[in-house]
């Protein structure tokens, strides 16, 4: 059991390899309010990388990531 925070929204952009992940988590993003909580699950090895820069270059908050079962996850804080 995780202590985690529960996400407001989770997407599942597996399969998907750039830019695709970080477009579709722009778009998740802009239907959250400030301050929300989204999860995204990417399979494209560039995500962490990608992600990171993302959360830098917007404001967004990248609160946690982690992997599980060939999968990257994403925690992300809306600004």
């Amino acid at each position: 059991m995780s202590n985690r925070p529960e996400a407001n929204l989770q997407t599942d952009l597996s399969g998907l390899n750039c830019p695709l992940p970080i477009l579709r988590t722009k778009k998740a993003l802009a239907a959250l309010e400030s301050g929300q909580l989204l999860q995204v699950t990417c399979t494209d090895p560039a995500t962490p990388t990608d992600f990171a820069a993302f959360c830098k270059q917007t404001g967004n908050e990248l609160v946690e990531h982690w992997q599980a079962d060939g999968k990257f996850l994403f925690l992300i804080q809306k600004r």
